[in-house]
């Protein structure tokens, strides 16, 4: 990747603050849309999908979507969060993504598993996902196959005002910690995986 476009990559997440209306086709009555105030109860299968995606899409790599990446993960973090993946892939930091995947190699990703925990208070918001990284250091190469335990704390917010970030993160669902570290078994370098195709599990 040049170094343009990690510069281009790396700008500050933007905020805007515009508010959305809806007009009647028929009557013309002009109101307000409802947004998603982080309050209400939400179906299992949602948080599900939630935080797969979001392992799915920040985990992996690949060039030609490197960029959007970054922003629609940036879409699911706080402010803290978001700071702490601004410093892993800043070109400056060694084992930053842009500099591991230099030589053009590629990652992407297979969930395994997803759990739920329940603490003793009563509240569950959090996760435990297993998953693969399977890496491909050129294309026609075969892929070495790592496997990782990732733990998720969650929690939903307001649905977010920025229409930029709307778009990728409709409930206001927010990564609070993300601590993922490798099992102890993984397939040896050259093995090559089953190819599979499709998107989030």
């Amino acid at each position: 990747m040049s170094s343009g476009a990690a510069l281009i990559l790396l700008v500050p997440l933007k905020r805007v603050e515009p508010y959305l209306i809806r007009v009647d086709s028929s009557t013309g009555v002009v109101d307000s849309v409802p947004v998603y105030d982080g309050t209400g109860a939400l179906d299992e299968s949602v948080t599900r999908y939630f935080i797969s995606h979001y392992v799915f899409i920040c985990e992996r790599f690949n060039p030609s979507t490197a960029e959007s990446d970054y922003e629609e993960c940036g879409a699911f973090h706080t402010a803290q969060r978001n700071q702490i993946w601004y410093a892993l892939w800043k070109p400056q930091n060694p084992n930053s993504p842009l500099n591991l995947h230099r030589d053009g190699s590629e990652v992407r990703i297979q969930i395994e598993s997803l759990s739920f925990f329940r603490r003793a208070t009563g509240v569950q918001d959090l996760a435990q996902v297993r998953y693969s990284k399977l890496e491909r250091a050129s294309p026609g190469a075969a892929e070495r196959v790592t496997r990782w335990i990732a733990t998720v704390h969650y929690a939903y917010s307001q649905s977010p005002k920025d229409p930029s970030v709307r778009r990728w993160n409709p409930l206001g669902f927010k990564i609070l910690e993300f601590e993922s570290e490798p099992e102890a078994s993984s397939e040896p370098a050259g093995h090559t995986a089953p190819e599979t195709r499709g998107g989030t599990p």
